[in-house]
């Protein structure tokens, strides 16, 4: 999304997956690879796509996700699809899409876009080794190298005067006119953008993951890292991709952040520079977060597992999370962490 609306990645409504029945799923992974399928069609969990594991009759196993309508364009799915073919193809551990029988890998089904893709076991990386750290940082500088080649133009920039700034009229419009609180909000969020908006001026954004944190590491013994769920991905600083991997703060998290850069400088040189922007990042994270769940927030199953967001009470307490947030910001731009 070059011109900062955010209107490429979200859209009004809640899609209706209502059609997607087995043997719907079951016809149109059919449909898209050109094999038969053996009947198995296993729903996984996943809120905000669709998300099957099914098996084919020569006996691969497949899995099937239908992305949310209103979520995303198909021109936005298109940005991750060739992203991930474009790591492949230097021969990065990411999983990629089938294509179909017309050589496409993104297909279309009752106005419900959808991709095929291998299954691929192995367990989250919870509690990464020194040695996994490095691994990691060596991950994420070959993918920033094939990230920087290109821009995704139909996706986010993340950087406080666009992403965050439209989440935050969004939710200034559709969420806080009638609480009460909308002006001190508006207040709290105005002051940490001030501070932080002229911090991204000068820094280089590319192609990253996005949301990456441990959960989307895949770990299997004797393999190399893989690295998943793409679905996010964005125009933005390489430090995206590391400050939700650490298992705290920076200040708190020194040893892990010096071995995943002595891994990433052995590919790609990174400007430490960007280490004053985690606090900031974790901020415009607050923010997308609760944009996103504005959006969520019709939904029947969203309303049941979170019945007290929006209220006045709930803006309260993020609210003082904001406040507490600022004070982090100006901590660390005042400290002078070394890594």
């Amino acid at each position: 999304m070059d011109t900062g609306s955010d209107t490429s990645t979200f859209t009004e409504g809640i899609g209706d997956f209502a059609q997607l029945t087995p043997d719907a799923v079951l016809d149109h992974v059919e449909k898209a690879i050109g094999k038969r399928c053996n009947g198995l069609c296993r729903q996984l969990t996943s809120y905000i796509n669709r998300v099957y594991e099914v098996d084919v009759d020569d006996g691969c196993r497949l899995i099937a996700k239908f992305y949310r309508p209103g979520r995303w364009s198909r021109a936005a799915l298109q940005d991750e699809h060739d992203f991930l073919a474009s790591l492949r193809q230097d021969e990065l551990p990411v999983i990629v899409p089938l294509t179909g029988e017309d050589g496409n890998s993104l297909h279309t089904a009752d106005g419900i876009c959808y991709a095929i893709f291998p299954k691929r076991g192995g367990r989250a990386l919870d509690e990464p080794s020194a040695a996994q750290w490095s691994e990691i940082g060596r991950l994420l500088a070959r993918v920033h190298g094939v990230g920087a080649r290109q821009v995704a133009q139909h996706r986010i920039y993340m950087q406080p005067d666009a992403s965050t700034e439209d989440q935050i009229q969004y939710l200034l419009d559709e969420h806080l006119a009638e609480t009460g609180l909308r002006d001190r909000f508006e207040m709290d969020v105005d002051r940490i953008l001030d501070v932080i908006e002229p911090l991204f001026d000068e820094v280089e954004r590319i192609r990253i993951h996005g949301d990456c944190h441990r959960q989307n590491m895949l770990w299997r013994p004797e393999e190399p890292l893989s690295l998943i769920d793409f679905d996010d991905m964005a125009n933005g600083t390489a430090v995206q991709d590391m400050w939700m991997l650490l298992p705290g703060r920076l200040r708190d998290s020194l040893p892990e952040m010096g071995a995943l850069l002595d891994g990433y400088e052995t590919f790609r040189e990174f400007n430490r520079a960007e280490l004053r922007l985690i606090e900031p990042l974790r901020f415009m994270r607050m923010i997308h977060y609760l944009a996103w769940c504005g959006r969520q927030c019709g939904d029947g199953g969203f309303a049941r597992l979170s019945p007290g967001w929006g209220t006045r009470p709930f803006w309260q307490a993020e609210i003082e999370t904001i406040q507490r947030q600022h004070d982090e910001i100006v901590q660390a731009l005042a400290s002078s962490v070394v890594v």
